[in-house]
């Protein structure tokens, strides 16, 4: 078995070199350890700064490449029905859903990482939402909820939040 060590830079060079999110099976297979070390693994290259995304399809390492990228919150507020509409917009716009933050009364705050760029992305999502028998974390937080949005430019976000406040998503603080 590799060292630890070892491991989690061999899992930083995987995800470095793809072009698509990598699953944790995959990672186990090729490492030749369980899912579960490889999911001890990644929280430790997360606590190390790594900003390592988990989205449905697998692992996804976010490097910042040669042009600035910007980034914004935004709260917003709609129903199940709204999702596609809301998310298209954003994408639609040139930003990128990074992930969904809601509120919950006994958890605190809960995140999932979405990594949502373009309307393929969106789609996908809205299918694997529809034929889970979980819903969208917006339902544990009647409506409202909040994503990072990350963008080439500041005037990308704001004409999504112009876009998102005139459809009346965005919860105004």
């Amino acid at each position: 078995m590799v060292e630890g060590h070892i491991r989690r830079e061999r899992i930083l060079d995987i995800l470095k070199n793809s072009s698509v999110p990598v699953s944790g099976s995959r990672l186990s297979k090729e490492l030749g350890v369980s899912r579960q070390v490889i999911v001890q693994d990644i929280a430790l290259l997360r606590a190390g700064c790594e900003e390592i995304f988990a989205t449905p399809k697998g692992y996804v390492l976010y490097r910042q490449g040669p042009a600035k990228r910007y980034r914004r919150t935004f709260m917003v507020n709609h129903t199940k029905e709204q999702i596609v509409d809301e998310l298209s917009l954003i994408v639609d716009n040139g930003g990128k859903v990074l992930n969904v933050i809601v509120a919950h009364d006994v958890y605190g705050q809960i995140q999932a990482d979405l990594v949502l760029e373009t309307k393929q992305d969106v789609m996908e999502f809205y299918r694997r939402m529809s034929t889970s028998e979980a819903g969208p974390l917006l339902q544990i937080s009647k409506g409202i909820h909040i994503h990072t949005v990350e963008a080439a430019s500041e005037r990308i976000l704001d004409n999504i939040q112009r876009d998102l406040k005139e459809k009346g998503y965005l919860v105004v603080q």
